[in-house]
């Protein structure tokens, strides 16, 4: 267990395992927060199971999913690892922004 842990503290580059355990416990409330709001969410908006999955998909891309992001970085904040989310939301929404590569230019490889 401890070598996993130590694997993502190098891979976060956090500075302890204790860091880890924190940033992980922020993972799971924000989870729990976003599964348990969901419920209401839907409930208000008359969704239930007997609505399309593609519906409720798109419900929760536009509600619960956005909640989820502003539930990690307010849980980080209270368990005092703001920063580190905030550098996490930044990665994520930059990975989310970026182009494909097109490929080789015209003329290459031929």
């Amino acid at each position: 267990m401890a070598s996993f842990l130590r694997k993502l503290q190098d891979r976060w580059g956090v500075t302890s395992v204790w860091q880890v355990l924190v940033i992980l416990a922020v993972f799971a409330l924000t989870g729990f927060t976003a599964m348990y709001i969901k419920r209401p969410i839907f409930a208000w908006l008359g969704l239930d199971e007997n609505d399309p999955w593609w519906l409720r998909t798109l419900v929760w891309l536009v509600t619960v999913l956005p909640a989820y992001q502003v539930l990690l970085l307010m849980y980080g904040f209270l368990l005092g690892q703001f920063t580190f989310f905030w550098n996490f939301e930044k990665r994520m929404f930059g990975r989310m922004r970026k182009k494909p590569h097109p490929g080789p230019p015209q003329g290459e490889g031929e």
